[in-house]
């Protein structure tokens, strides 16, 4: 039995269990880093999508292509190739999934380029409620109090953003695709949930990146050869590491992080994307801005807290 003082094994009775300890806080440590780290990766993916002078359609293309290079290297370095042991239902859902985030990548980066990048990353930063919409009527889940609260700060959240009401301003078509990503990409959670199977994260977007690039190419081929190569460097950058290098980081963190931290530390990719985006573009994000992305990001961080 310790002492009155202790309440159970120290450094200096049970070195075991005092180092068992340390190396859990330092797993748990590094683990929050990469996870920031990747969330700032996925976060500055408008921001090379706004460098970037070519169409969006060229854009996506170009990204899936790098992609499923780097990716496809990464797996082959680790003996995991993503072809090996694939079954045909995996290949069905998979290919929903890939059209859908092709439409979703296409929608977001027309809302970067049209609104810039901190109305389009708001736009989507909605996804987690539309998540819950779906769910709700493809599972015929009733939506609780707590969901019901969070679309209301959402809607809130989307007319503060609203640059102005008239359909003519280029920066309102910009939000419009941006809530228009987050619709789809709400679709594609339903579907990653309804075919969900045995593979790794990393085999599921290699073969996503691939229906992209199947979905795409014949409208995207004849541009990609003419591209400028500044944009070439751009899309390289979304490819390496807004795609390859933030997904590994996320995978790797979630070895020692709850599903529930990282969802709350991903709600932080809009704020990470307008910093930087305020940084290079002196994109100063206006009262507006401020409110509405506030209510958004506060309901998607409630939504991931339940």
């Amino acid at each position: 039995m310790p002492p009155a003082n202790q309440a159970g094994p120290s450094c200096q009775n049970d070195a075991t269990v005092c180092g068992k300890n340390k190396l859990q806080k330092n797993a748990v440590r590094t683990a929050l880093l990469r996870m920031h780290a990747a969330t700032v990766l996925f976060g500055i993916s408008g921001i090379f999508g706004k460098l970037c002078q070519c169409s969006a359609i060229d854009l996506v293309c170009g990204r899936a292509l790098v992609a499923v290079v780097a990716l496809g290297g990464i797996c082959l370095v680790q003996r995991n190739s993503p072809w090996e042991n694939v079954k045909l239902r995996d290949l069905a859902g998979l290919g929903i999934s890939g059209v859908l985030l092709t439409l979703h990548f296409v929608t977001f980066f027309m809302g970067i380029k049209l609104g810039g990048v901190a109305v389009g990353t708001l736009g989507f930063a909605c996804f987690p409620v539309f998540t819950a919409i779906f769910e709700a009527i493809a599972y015929r889940e009733r939506p609780n109090a707590r969901e019901l609260q969070c679309i209301a700060m959402v809607t809130i959240g989307l007319v503060c953003l609203t640059p102005s009401f008239s359909l003519t301003d280029t920066a309102t078509h910009g939000l419009l695709w941006g809530i228009a990503s987050a619709g789809v990409y709400g679709l594609v959670a339903i579907a990653n949930r309804h075919f969900a199977g045995g593979m790794s994260g990393m085999h599921t977007c290699w073969w996503q990146n691939v229906v992209i690039i199947l979905c795409l190419l014949p409208f995207a081929a004849a541009d990609l050869v003419t591209l400028a190569p500044l944009d070439w460097l751009w899309i390289a950058c979304l490819g390496l590491l807004c795609t390859a290098l933030a997904y590994s980081l996320y995978v790797s963190s979630l070895t020692a992080l709850k599903a529930r931290q990282a969802a709350i530390i991903i709600t932080l990719e809009p704020v990470y994307a307008i910093l930087v985006a305020w940084l290079l573009f002196a994109e100063t994000p206006g009262l507006g801005i401020v409110l509405g992305g506030t209510l958004i990001l506060a309901a998607v961080a409630r939504l991931s807290r339940q």
